[in-house]
């Protein structure tokens, strides 16, 4: 018996998904294995190229900073030029920065929420048009859990606030788009070992975190992968302005 294509047909938009061990490429792939074509975003071109030539003939990349309102346009037209269509949209791109609230300095504070906020708003203003068009698409946001119990692991506050910012504009954009077709979820990771926190955390840093997961594991990109794959699917049509957690039981809340 063949595997089940859960996005068979469909065109998934993936941004900052070229780096080869980030959540990203992990979604990249795995909706790849799901029978989506993948349109890669990243600023570097080239390496968006390369990673989404690892997946296959069919998929492509394409250079975005996703700041850039003008970026982010152009690159979605390309994008409808090439595919006919755009199904789903990951708002993955997201940089962090360990800084305590007393340092956080004026330059830190807008490239945190830029890339982490300002960056779901410009692509997914750029890419809701196209679904508008189609009266269907699946929209899904990376926050974190750092958003919802105020601090993560090695992000600042800036990053909490800019995480936070997400899961309130997702909402909003769930609420008034609905009634396109259009669904707005978020997925908050725990702690997901990828190359952003690779070597920073110490051996007793780690056990103290472990006992704090019940599921006694630091989370990989296929974890949350999983859970995007889930909200691109058609498994998901009825949820929208849900945030799903994968963090092991980190942080279970009511």
């Amino acid at each position: 018996m063949s595997e089940t294509k859960l996005l068979d047909g469909k065109v998934a938009v993936i941004s900052g998904a070229a780096s080869p061990r980030g959540i990203g490429i992990a979604t990249a792939r795995m909706f790849a294995r799901h029978g989506a074509r993948v349109a890669i975003l990243d600023l570097d071109q080239a390496a968006a190229a390369e990673a989404a030539a690892g997946l296959g003939a069919e998929h492509r990349g394409y250079a975005c900073d996703v700041t850039n309102k003008q970026a982010c346009v152009a690159a979605v037209e390309q994008i409808v030029g090439d595919f006919g269509r755009i199904d789903v949209l990951v708002n993955n791109a997201g940089i962090t920065q360990p800084v305590k609230l007393l340092d956080i300095d004026a330059a830190s504070w807008d490239k945190i929420l830029d890339v982490n906020l300002r960056g779901v708003l410009y692509l997914s203003q750029a890419v809701i048009p196209q679904m508008k068009k189609q009266h269907s698409g699946s929209i899904a946001c990376m926050s974190s859990v750092s958003a919802q119990r105020g601090g993560g692991i090695l992000g600042g506050p800036h990053y909490s606030a800019a995480k936070a910012g997400v899961l309130g504009l997702a909402k909003a954009m769930a609420r008034e788009f609905g009634i396109d077709g259009i669904r707005v979820n978020c997925v908050t990771p725990g702690l997901i070992h990828t190359d952003i926190n690779a070597g920073k955390i110490s051996d007793e840093k780690r056990v103290e975190i472990l006992a704090g997961i019940p599921l006694n594991r630091i989370g990989v990109p296929d974890d949350v992968a999983g859970a995007f794959t889930f909200l691109a699917s058609d498994l998901s049509s009825y949820i929208t302005g849900a945030v799903i957690d994968v963090n092991g039981g980190m942080l279970i809340h009511g």
